[in-house]
């Protein structure tokens, strides 16, 4: 029997790393506030991500998915952190001089509209220091902690006029703290969100810091956001601007995300065509996978090679709820469907930045609206929802590309009729919700891609009888419907009959009458789980975080809980290309597993 091995704290001596050096410290040192950071003595690793760590090299690939004491301790040693800021630099505040960290930390400047600012002179980083890099086979990961004490750009800060206490109530994200809460719902939908594809931040851990407040800590190869170069275009500063644009282009090259190198002279206009490129990518998925993430043209909500940061705006939606809107007190969200415009918005202002760059002239915004980039985004945009519909469907890529280039227009007509399906709403006109204004759709859609194929599977290619208009209605047919829904109209009834003749068109082109059941066969396994049923829904997210914070009240362990979660994300791996290995719960956790299952069932069709 092979001796199990023990790890010891040197092999742990990647997070070393992480000492709050930053590169973009001496790139853009204009844009950061420095804090010196101590270490708190309370604090629990919660949750951490040892798949996410296995790729970031700060565990060994073959390391149990199991916390000892070791990397507890190094784990805390890195990450249970608070800053000392303004408030207590102002009165002297002293610390035990073995608590403090050797190097200041780094809180990052960046465009928010919140702000009364509009051009980032006062916002960024409220409640955030950036740990550090990380280098691993060739890759950087940014690692930064949220929770960490309130900085000099924290909204309530601006509002106050003076500097805050950290932990303090008295003003709007003025606290500088985080809620447990939202960071198990943050880790949550973050891998659930990778492990299908989407482009997203990963949440590496969570620490405890008891009272409901802990600190998250997020990594990825680049947490630049479009909002940390945006607010030197808006502040007309071209010096500080190029640098940090260079340091975005070094970055992506050195991932080997872009082959734009660092001193080529044609590298704004080759960054420009590549971002134009990943947000139509990136919206085209949000859009096509109903996830609402709160975009605005100030690119403050998302990364800027186009992917998901801060989870406190986003919601997975189980139909296409596009008339939600959240209420943020001062202003509405903007909802599903203006996510488009919204990136749009980004990729017109980095061609008015990269024209910046090359001309030393800022001219106005509205100059940039037929940029080549941006009818580049849009024609990108479509091409990429009918890829992601055909990926929905069940296609494998390589039968996509064909019904792409072949037969782009049998793809257009049914992508048609299965969105006017889809965005069909309520007759209840629109009403409050608990945190915005919302008017359901009625129809999910995903039930025909996923039972489609099984109907196809007792037919022949020759002879293939459409779905009695009745059934498919019953199929569609979503627990947001009430009783002036229920009734199939005529008009439904052609909608219906159109959209099944379409689909059964659209896998002929890629078929033959030898190669009919092994096509359906192989559509039946990839839409079924591709389009299964029980996804994590905004409010589903809500109840399943009260469910863990009530089993860990009740005694449950956090290596438990940190089982339960993982299988949760194990079930809501919907991707069939994304190979995993799943965990089978013991029986002590069996029934939070169960109890977090049926929560996502029940809420399954809401926002």
């Amino acid at each position: 029997m092979k001796a199990a091995k023990v790890f010891h704290s040197d092999d742990y001596e990647t997070f070393q790393q992480l000492d709050g050096r930053h590169p973009w410290q001496t790139s853009v040192p204009e844009g950061l506030i420095l804090y010196p950071v101590r270490t708190l003595s309370s604090g629990k690793v919660s949750y951490f991500n040892f798949d996410l760590a296995k790729e970031m090299g700060l565990i060994d690939k073959d390391h149990p998915h199991r916390m000892n004491r070791k990397l507890q301790e190094k784990i805390l040693d890195t990450f249970c952190l608070r800053i000392v800021n303004e408030y207590d630099q102002q009165r002297n505040t002293r610390y035990a001089t073995d608590t403090l960290k050797p190097h200041t930390y780094m809180a990052t400047r960046y465009l928010q509209l919140q702000h009364s600012d509009k051009t980032g002179r006062t916002s960024g980083d409220g409640r955030c220091i950036w740990n550090g890099v990380v280098a691993n086979k060739g890759r950087l990961w940014d690692v930064s902690s949220r929770g960490t004490g309130v900085t000099a750009l924290a909204p309530g800060v601006v509002q106050a006029g003076e500097p805050l206490k950290s932990g303090n109530n008295d003003h709007g994200y003025g606290c500088g703290m985080a809620e447990i809460d939202e960071l198990f719902g943050a880790a949550i939908m973050a891998e659930t969100f990778h492990r299908n594809g989407i482009s997203t931040e990963r949440v590496l851990a969570i620490v405890d810091l008891g009272k409901g407040l802990g600190i998250g800590v997020r990594a990825a190869p680049n947490l630049i956001r479009p909002a940390h170069l945006f607010l030197y275009l808006k502040q007309g500063k071209i010096e500080p601007l190029k640098r940090a644009v260079d340091y975005f282009i070094a970055r992506q090259f050195a991932n080997k995300v872009w082959l734009i190198k660092p001193d080529d002279k044609d590298r704004y206009s080759k960054m420009l065509e590549e971002l134009s490129s990943s947000f139509a990518r990136f919206t085209a998925v949000l859009d096509r996978e109903y996830i609402f993430a709160w975009l605005d043209w100030d690119g403050d909500n998302v990364l800027a090679d186009a992917g998901i940061i801060d989870y406190g705006s986003v919601r997975q939606f189980g139909l296409r709820h596009d008339q939600y809107r959240y209420d943020d007190v001062e202003r509405f969200s903007t909802n599903l469907n203006e996510q488009r415009q919204k990136a749009r918005d980004i990729v017109q202002t980095f061609a008015q930045l990269v024209d910046f760059l090359k001309t030393g002239q800022k001219r106005k915004w509205v100059t940039f609206e037929k940029a080549a980039c941006v009818r580049q985004f849009d024609k990108l945009f479509h091409l990429h929802c009918l890829d992601r519909f055909l990926y929905q469907i069940g296609f494998v890529e390589p039968l996509r590309r064909i019904l792409l280039n072949r037969h782009r227009k049998d793809v257009e007509v049914l992508f048609s009729a299965h969105y006017a399906l889809e965005r069909i709403k309520t007759a209840r006109k629109m009403r409050k919700v608990a945190d915005g204004i919302h008017r359901p759709a009625i129809f999910n859609m995903r039930m025909p891609l996923a039972l489609m194929p099984r109907h196809l599977a007792t037919c022949t290619f020759a002879a293939v009888p459409l779905i009695d208009c009745k059934d498919f209605f019953a199929w569609i047919l979503s627990t947001q419907a009430k009783r002036k829904d229920r009734k199939l109209y005529e008009s439904l009834d052609r909608k219906i009959m159109r959209w099944q003749q379409l689909y059964v068109r659209l896998l002929k082109r890629v078929s033959t009458p030898v190669t009919w059941g092994k096509s359906v066969a192989l559509l039946a396994t990839r839409a079924g789980g591709i389009n299964a049923q029980g996804r994590v829904t905004g409010n589903a997210l809500i109840h399943i975080v009260e469910e863990i914070l009530r089993y860990r009240r009740r005694g449950l362990s956090d290596a438990e809980i940190q089982v339960a979660i993982e299988n949760l994300v194990g079930a809501q791996t919907l991707n069939p290309d994304y190979v995993t290995t799943k965990q089978r719960p013991n029986g002590k956790i069996q029934p939070i597993v169960r109890s977090l299952l049926s929560v996502v069932h029940g809420y399954r069709e809401d926002i």
